[in-house]
C-alpha cells in the first residue's frame, strides 16, 4: 500500500509506516517509556529525511500522551504545579531549540546533528540501563536485593533560592530547578523530536526527588504540551511536519501500547530493562556506523 508523504517528497509502504509505529507501542507499552526515542532513528533507517521524522514524531508523541494523561488524572497521577513549571521551561526551551534548528538547518548540517546527538544520548541512556539491568539480574540471583534508593532532591536543587511547595509531589524546592529541566527537555524535544519522558522520569526522580506516584503522569502533562508546542513551532518556522506520517504512526502506536501492555503484565521487569537496552544499543551503533560511511547520494539540492 504505497503512500505520498507531501513533505518528506517521497512515496513510502503505509503498511510498514503503521509497523513501525506498531513495533514502538509495543514498547511504550512493555517499558513505560513513549518509544519516540527510537521512532525517530527507526524513520531514518527506513529513508525519511531527519528533519521529517523528527518534526513528525514530535507530532505523535502528542498524540500518544493524551490518553496516558488521563489516566493518571483519574488515578491523582498528576501534579500539575510541578507540570506546569516544567511546560513553561519546556516552551521555552522549544523557542531556543527551534532556533538551534533553523540554524543548522541553514548551515546544512541539521541532519548531522539530530544523528550525532541521537548516538550520545542513545548509547548513554542504552548502557545506564545495561549497567542496572546486570546489576539487578547478579542481586536476585545472590539472595539479595539491591538496597531500596532513599527519595531526596540533589544538593544542588536544595541550593537555590524561592522556594515553593509542591503538596503533590510532596517537595518545599525552588522552582527554578524544574524550570531548568523543562527548558533543556524542550531543546532536545524540539531538535530531535522525542518526548523526553525517557530522560525526564529519571532526573524528577533523582534530582528532584518527587514522589514516584506522581511522576509518569506529571511528565506525561509536560509531554503532552511541550511536544504540543513543538509540533506548533516545526510547522511554523522549519515545515517538516508530515501530518499524513504521523497519522499514519500514530494509529500503529495506539494498537501495538495494547499488545505491549499485555505483555508486560506476564513478562519479568528485569528482563524487560535487559531486552530494551540492547534494542538502544544496536540502535546506537547503527546511527554511529551510518555517520562513518559514504551516503549513496553525496549531494542534495533543497529549497530554503
Amino acid at each position: 500500500m504505497d503512500v505520498y508523504l507531501p513533505i518528506a517528497n517521497l512515496s513510502v509502504n503505509g503498511l510498514v509506516i503503521v509497523g513501525l509505529g506498531m513495533l514502538t507501542g509495543i514498547l511504550s507499552g512493555l517499558f513505560g517509556v513513549g518509544g519516540g526515542f527510537l521512532t525517530t532513528p527507526l524513520l531514518i533507517f527506513y529513508g525519511i529525511p531527519p528533519t521529517v521524522a523528527a518534526a513528525s514524531a514530535a507530532t505523535q508523541v502528542t498524540g500518544a500522551s493524551v490518553s496516558g494523561v488521563l489516566a493518571h488524572q483519574r488515578a491523582g497521577g498528576v501534579d500539575y504545579r510541578m507540570g506546569g513549571v516544567l511546560v513553561v521551561g519546556g516552551v521555552l526551551g522549544a523557542l531556543v531549540g527551534a532556533g538551534l534548528f533553523r540554524l543548522f538547518q541553514l548551515l546544512g548540517q541539521i541532519d548531522v546533528v539530530i544523528n550525532i546527538l541521537y548516538v550520545l544520548m542513545l548509547g548513554t541512556i542504552g548502557a545506564l540501563m545495561m549497567r542496572e539491568s546486570i546489576d539487578a539480574l547478579r542481586a536476585q540471583r545472590s539472595g539479595a536485593p539491591p538496597p531500596a534508593a532513599k527519595r531526596r532532591h540533589h544538593p544542588l536543587v536544595a541550593s537555590l533560592p524561592y522556594r515553593w511547595r509542591f503538596y503533590a509531589s510532596g517537595l518545599y524546592i525552588s522552582p527554578l530547578a524544574p524550570l531548568i529541566l523543562g527548558f533543556l527537555v524542550g531543546i532536545l524535544t524540539m531538535l530531535m523530536g522525542v518526548g523526553g519522558g525517557f530522560m525526564l522520569v529519571p532526573a524528577m526522580l533523582y534530582i528532584l526527588g518527587m514522589s514516584g506516584r506522581v511522576v509518569v503522569g506529571t511528565s506525561l502533562f509536560n509531554i503532552l504540551f511541550v511536544t504540543m508546542a513543538t509540533t506548533m513551532t516545526h510547522a511554523l518556522t522549519t515545515k517538516a511536519v508530515d501530518l499524513i506520517l504521523a497519522g499514519l504512526l500514530l494509529l500503529g502506536s495506539v494498537i501495538g501500547a495494547q499488545f505491549g501492555t499485555k505483555i508486560a503484565l506476564k513478562a519479568r521487569p528485569d528482563l524487560l530493562r535487559m531486552v530494551l537496552a540492547t534494542i538502544v544499543i544496536l540502535i546506537a551503533l547503527r546511527m554511529l556506523f551510518g555517520l562513518g560511511v559514504q551516503p549513496d547520494e553525496i549531494y542534495s539540492v533543497t529549497e530554503l
